[in-house]
């Protein structure tokens, strides 16, 4: 039968325009779901059993469906009003899906219609997947614009690849600049660690031709190919059929290799592959990004270990000149910056800090040998000379721009809070903060030492003169601090 007879109460226009809008499928059933009469149509010959008349509607649908139909069906009897619902049939694996209404046509009569809206669903998956890809591919911009970790950015990468690209296995391969061997740098998905050792040379297996070639590379059949991974004898337990590779080019340059494995047969479209492309690329970039931000992190701290071993070196040749003054140095450089960490100096503060206590005194190289090392009291004539040590001091170092930055100290340190220091006078706050620290340092360090003209001070004695001398030589607010840090602590020695 292809053509179905309604009853006459629900005859006339409307239904056939129903008939009409849903053409696909159209079939009459009772409220058991046993098909009463049908209008084949495409769908009709390919899923429902044979012949289909007196057989339960619900065999027609996938198990995952059949509860919606019938809930459907339910809602139909209880309200008498027509109920729609989704549905999908599998065709030589390949999936359909129908939009169906369930209209009462009579008490114990229904009309289930239904129309394919398989392109319709698929464009939305594809927009759906196209979102996907391009958060994905916005979360490696991301990385690239933070300078993220390169651990960090594999792991991100490879966890999105998996689940956007539906594949098993993802490895990723970087070339060592030394040795330009392709290197095993992450991979997820593994059953074992049979690539976590891979070193390859330029054109050697499947990830070496990528990159020798700079093409993606495809192997339908691993268990065909099996030489492409003689690299490791634990790879046939992965088990992996299909094969990937493309390669990582960023600046013209290869960096690496990206390789995906899957358990069964790969048939990607053009979307999948250009995406593939198209994530690479991306990601060559971040990992090149990530890369020139780790080796200046590591050149940056090079450079620091460099300026300051030549710091040492400078303070070095003034304590050789100056017995007087060796280990001075050492002892009032650590206590000013654990000073300045009490009043909540940051970290790249106290580097200049540091550096600028350690040479608090470098402008002593020219001061003569017969001012500088003179048993006793200085006459006025000698102390003019010894107080140009500051302005000497700043004219070596003016020139070196990495301390700059740490100038307040060498230039300041003999300047008094009321004004009567030098070499500039200055006042009060007009001193820079890291000055006044280290000029408390300096002279409680100076007077419990002992000299060639005198013996170390007591600490009551210290601490006395300090307290006699806060608002006068030092900052009255750091004084108290101070006092109590040494009480706490102890002065280094």
């Amino acid at each position: 039968m292809d053509r179905i007879n309604p009853t006459p109460e629900k005859s006339g226009s409307a239904f056939e325009v129903t008939l009409q809008s849903f053409s696909d499928l159209n079939v009459i059933i009772d409220a058991s779901g046993k098909v009463l009469e049908y209008k084949s149509g495409q769908f009709l010959p390919l899923h429902f059993p044979q012949p289909i008349q007196g057989k339960r509607i619900q065999d027609a649908f996938m198990p995952s469906d059949v509860h919606k139909f019938e809930q459907s069906l339910q809602n139909v009897l209880q309200t008498g009003r027509a109920n729609a619902f989704e549905y999908k049939l599998m065709v030589a694996d390949h999936e359909y899906w129908l939009d169906a209404r369930l209209v009462p046509i009579s008490e114990t009569q229904f009309l289930l219609v239904a129309r394919d809206i398989t392109k319709c669903r698929e464009t939305e998956n594809r927009m759906a997947q196209q979102v996907r890809q391009l958060s994905m591919l916005r979360s490696i911009d991301m990385a690239i614009a933070s300078g993220l970790d390169l651990n960090l950015l594999l792991s991100m990468l490879l966890d999105q690849l998996i689940e956007l690209m539906q594949i098993d296995a993802v490895a990723i391969l970087l070339q060592n600049s030394k040795t330009n061997l392709l290197e095993f740098i992450a991979g997820k998905g593994f059953r074992s660690s049979s690539l976590q050792y891979t070193q390859l040379r330029l054109g050697e297996g499947c990830a070496g031709r990528v990159a020798l070639e700079r093409r993606m590379l495809n192997v339908p059949n691993l268990k065909e190919n099996h030489m492409e991974f003689s690299r490791s004898p634990l790879f046939g337990v992965e088990d992996f059929t299909a094969y990937y590779g493309v390669p990582l080019i960023a600046k013209g340059r290869v960096l690496g290799v990206l390789e995906m494995f899957h358990r069964s047969p790969l048939q990607p479209d053009t979307d999948w592959l250009n995406f593939l492309n198209m994530v690479a690329g991306q990601a060559a970039i971040a990992i090149d990004n990530t890369l020139m931000f780790r080796d200046l992190q590591r050149s940056n701290a090079e450079l620091s270990v460099a300026y300051d071993a030549t710091i040492e070196g400078l303070m070095r040749a003034l304590d050789l000149r100056d017995k007087e003054t060796e280990e001075h140095t050492r002892r009032v450089s650590d206590v000013t910056v654990n000073l300045a960490v009490r009043f909540g100096i940051g970290s790249t503060d106290l580097i200049h800090i540091r550096r600028g206590a350690i040479l608090h005194d470098i402008g002593k190289v020219a001061i003569p040998d017969r001012i500088l090392f003179k048993p006793g009291p200085l006459n006025e004539d000698e102390w003019k000379i010894m107080r140009r040590h500051p302005g000497i001091a700043v004219d070596l170092l003016s020139s070196i721009s990495y301390l700059t930055p740490a100038l307040e100290i060498p230039r300041s340190h003999h300047e008094k809070w009321n004004g009567t220091g030098y070499p500039d006078k200055l006042r009060g706050e007009d001193i820079p903060l890291p000055a006044r620290l280290f000029t408390l340092v300096d002279v409680y360090d100076a007077l419990t030492s002992n000299r060639p003209y005198r013996s170390a001070w007591s600490t009551e004695n210290t601490f006395q003169y300090i307290e006699a001398q806060s608002g006068k030589h030092f900052d009255p607010g750091i004084v108290p601090v101070f006092l109590n840090f040494v009480r706490e602590n102890g002065f280094i020695r």
